[in-house]
């Protein structure tokens, strides 16, 4: 996929072994001009040295802007910092697991924060660059969980479920911007997150897929790769399932 000679911004891509770092690499190989995020400067110059050197041979950079998406002044700072990109990955996400009457607030806020106002702000000030720029993409990372009913990841599937009524509303509102905006939503992941809290089997919930495994993060990261790109140019307003069958049966 050629990305050549665009900027792109993904979210959620400061550590090693994330779907943001899975989709850094495959945009950073296609050519793009990659600014990665975290809270860590860190763990985020790994990601930037791992990227480099997966895109060795592209003309693409590769930068970190240290960002707390849970701050909506960090998020404004980062909109500034990014500049004029032309696609937007909304990747970073909090998952508190929790039954709803033990749900702590704090944490129910913190999900809410990062994982649709801190899409939000992005959205509304990168957007309208992208339309002065002659268009762009926006890929929000959502998930299974925001269409089905699991118990422990009430608040995360709610966020989700906001997630994709804002990915409709956004393709409607900035269509006439050549903007499209299209979500991709995961099933079971092995990213290094899941896997230490859950283990490598992630608990058997591969299983539930029809293909009955888990995805590798590089896997997705190919489908929000396809969707942010030019052979996806009539999908806009999408969400589409990476889940390994998981909401088909």
């Amino acid at each position: 996929m050629d990305f050549e000679g665009r900027t792109a911004l993904i979210t959620g891509s400061g550590a090693i072994g994330g779907l943001g770092h899975a989709t850094a690499r495959v945009l950073a190989a296609g050519g793009a001009n990659v600014i990665i995020t975290g809270t860590d400067p860190g763990r985020g110059a790994q990601v930037v040295d791992d990227v480099r050197h997966g895109a060795a041979g592209s003309a693409g950079t590769v930068r970190f802007i240290p960002a707390d998406l849970a701050d909506p002044q960090a998020v404004q700072r980062l909109a500034e910092d990014a500049g004029a990109v032309d696609v937007l990955v909304n990747n970073a996400g909090v998952v508190p697991f929790s039954a709803t009457a033990d749900q702590d607030i704090a944490d129910y806020d913190a999900a809410f924060a990062v994982n649709v106002r801190a899409p939000f702000i992005l959205v509304a000030r990168l957007a309208p660059k992208m339309a002065a720029g002659g268009g762009g993409s926006i890929v929000n990372v959502s998930s299974t969980a925001a269409g089905l009913g699991m118990p422990p990841m009430a608040v995360y599937g709610a966020t989700k479920a906001a997630l994709e009524s804002l990915t409709r509303t956004w393709a409607a509102e900035y269509a006439e911007s050549n903007v499209r905006v299209n979500a991709v939503a995961p099933g079971p992941m092995t990213t290094s997150k899941v896997v230490a809290a859950m283990g490598p089997d992630l608990g058997g919930m591969g299983l539930t897929t029809a293909l009955k495994r888990t995805a590798d993060p590089s896997e997705v990261a190919q489908v929000i790769a396809f969707i942010a790109g030019d052979r996806a140019s009539y999908v806009t307003g999408a969400i589409v399932a990476a889940d390994g069958g998981r909401t088909a049966i």
